[in-house]
């Protein structure tokens, strides 16, 4: 591990001669890739000098327990036993900086919601863990961008995509990406039986141009009039934009704003997400089966969570946590489940830390 932190100093002084290099200078992506990198490293270096300055204060404490005066003694056993203590919260804190940190955690993101089986049903409950969503980020102080939807006629929802705004957005909502099951009974049920529809959500770090870069030749942009409700404009002028992306044969639309320019932006924003999410897949696919078992393998296509409405009860499957508090989950307190998600997955990057396979610092 030592020699894994040596090589991290090492790398943050080079940091610092690139960022006062002319040439980063004049680069733009080049100073900002540093910036991120002098500052992530530079945490993990801090804690390391603070390490070997304490094990190096431990080292004349223990030479002091030699010393004939009593006195000097006794102080000298009561700082060896502060400092002991310091030196093991201290590597303990390196473990966990030396932890594979995802990379996109303090991004903005990007939140697909789509319907999936149960028909009408699953369009609402879809609308349903969209305020829960949407009160989660208010909650946080985040703000919320409608990108696009579509909505059904009875205030449910085939399909919505937003951006949440806020420091730290992806590290919370990437906890939300797969398939959320409810079980209950439809309003349009006669004989009270309980159906069990699904909604599938994708959770996208907001990816930046020097994250993405997306070459004019290689998209197809086409405008189209909107449909559905949006006030003047719609289904009036050819405000709506279809981007293809034809090196993938990804296409993203939007039709929310009035202004084609926005609509166009904004579809970009998610294409550029999109793509920076597949090549994190494609990457994750090249690890290791441990580094997979890690939150933010970005495998969605497994139910991670079932809300059962009849008992008010909420189970995330992926640590066998229940809890009968259904309606507080609803109105956006989703950090009883987040916390318990993030603390299970951290003590396990640790377990594997403490074997002897800690990963490579970012």
């Amino acid at each position: 591990m030592f020699a894994k932190l040596e090589g991290v100093e090492k790398r943050f002084v080079e940091t610092e001669s690139l960022l006062s290099d002319p040439r980063t200078l004049q680069d733009r992506r080049l100073y900002e890739k540093c910036m991120r990198e002098h500052a992530e490293l530079g945490r993990v270096v801090s804690v390391f000098r603070d390490y070997r300055r304490t094990d190096a204060e431990l080292k004349e404490s223990l030479e002091l327990l030699n010393d004939s005066d009593p006195e000097i003694k006794a102080l000298a056993r009561d700082e060896v036993a502060r400092l002991e203590q310091q030196k093991t919260e201290l590597e303990q804190a390196l473990k966990l900086l030396l932890i594979p940190k995802d990379r996109n955690d303090e991004k903005n993101v990007i939140v697909e919601i789509r319907a999936g089986t149960g028909g009408e049903e699953a369009a609402l409950f879809a609308s349903d863990l969209f305020r829960m969503y949407l009160r989660y980020a208010e909650n946080r102080g985040w703000r919320v961008e409608i990108m696009d939807r579509h909505a059904t006629g009875v205030g449910g929802l085939k399909e919505i995509i937003a951006m949440i705004h806020g420091k730290g957005a992806y590290s919370r909502f990437k906890f939300e990406s797969g398939t959320h099951r409810v079980q209950r009974v439809p309003a349009t049920e006669t004989q009270g039986r309980i159906h069990t529809s699904a909604v599938t959500v994708a959770v996208l770090p907001e990816a930046e141009e020097v994250d993405v870069h997306i070459d004019p030749g290689e998209i197809k942009v086409d405008v189209y009039r909107s449909t559905g409700p949006g006030g003047q404009s719609v289904n009036t002028t050819d405000s709506a934009v279809r981007i293809t992306h034809l090196p993938t044969g990804l296409v993203v639309t939007c039709q929310d704003e009035k202004s084609q320019l926005k609509n166009k932006n904004k579809a970009m924003k998610v294409l550029r997400a999109r793509l920076l999410d597949a090549r994190i897949r494609e990457q994750n696919e090249q690890r290791s089966a441990e580094r997979k078992s890690q939150i933010g393998s970005g495998d969605r296509s497994g139910r991670i969570r079932t809300y059962n409405f009849p008992q008010g009860r909420v189970t995330d499957h992926r640590i066998g946590l229940t809890l009968y508090k259904l309606e507080s989950i609803l109105q956006g307190e989703l950090d009883m489940i987040i916390d318990e998600l993030a603390a299970y997955y951290q003590a396990q990057a640790l377990q594997n830390a403490d074997k002897g396979s800690l990963g490579a610092a970012n």
